[in-house]
């Protein structure tokens, strides 16, 4: 990573509250404006890993689950099933047809009828939801209403949110939606989702105090994303593929970890 481096300084009902899961804000706090942050207590060591496998793809892992986000079908482990899964269709980097029949839960991003996809799922330690946007057209025109699924994980108290493929300003009732995050998985090529500013903006809105970069292609690529936040994130070049994260050991600046992606361990 010494290159970056030198270019950076250059389909369940919700339930009750499973006993198994520590409560999370992620929905309570988000009409309180981007700048709260809840203060918390009594906070314990549950620590979640998330590992960048590849392009907009993420293991996230716990002593109970694994999911992973836009699946393609690979792990890096044949032998590795996940709990779930899920995917968006803006192309075949996004999604796959052919699932091990191994996996339980396939949550597939775009709806069908001509509804949209929407998933409240329960899963004990986890819950599991999405609010949709609109995809545009193949070359940028029209658009794929509810074609993207923005997935957020309440687990260990966190709420981690993976913007998918993204290619338009979530509006109020979206944002709102969404709730507060914690740590964000934000698309960052600039030009096949959105350009670097508009979506650097989008992360300021968050507020997430974990910022992590994907969906991009050329290490300048991803430098001029990170140009738009490095005055008010601190940049953190990580050792390798994977962080742990937990309530407790959130920072209290805000950061863009960069991961190196890796497909196996």
């Amino acid at each position: 990573m010494r290159w970056l481096c030198c270019l950076i300084l250059g389909l369940l009902p919700w339930s009750v509250q499973a006993q198994g899961r520590i409560p999370s804000d992620c929905i309570a706090l988000s009409e309180a404006g981007p700048s709260v942050v809840p203060v918390r207590f009594g906070l314990g060591d549950e620590e979640v890993r998330i590992r960048y496998l590849q392009h907009a793809s993420f293991a996230i892992e716990t002593a109970e689950l694994l999911a992973i986000t836009d699946f393609t079908g690979l792990t890096g482990d044949p032998d590795l099933v996940p709990d779930i899964v899920t995917m968006n269709n803006a192309h075949d980097t996004h999604f796959t047809e052919e699932v091990d029949p191994r996996i339980p839960l396939v949550l597939r991003g775009w709806g069908e009828g001509g509804k949209p996809a929407a998933y409240a799922l329960d899963l004990d330690t986890m819950v599991v939801r999405n609010v949709t946007t609109d995809l545009r057209g193949p070359f940028g025109e029209g658009a794929r209403k509810d074609g993207n699924s923005i997935f957020i994980f309440e687990v260990a108290g966190l709420c981690i949110g993976h913007l998918g493929h993204l290619h338009q300003i979530p509006t109020p009732a979206q944002y709102a939606a969404i709730g507060r995050l914690d740590v964000v998985m934000v698309p960052v090529d600039g030009a096949f989702t959105m350009g670097v500013a508009e979506m650097a903006d989008i992360v300021r809105r968050f507020n997430a105090r974990v910022v992590l970069p994907m969906h991009w292609f050329t290490p300048e690529g991803l430098a001029r994303f990170l140009v738009q936040l490095n005055g008010d994130h601190r940049i953190v070049v990580a050792d390798g593929a994977e962080i742990l994260v937990s309530r407790a050991t959130l920072p209290e600046r805000r950061e863009v970890v960069v991961l190196t992606p890796a497909i196996a361990p």
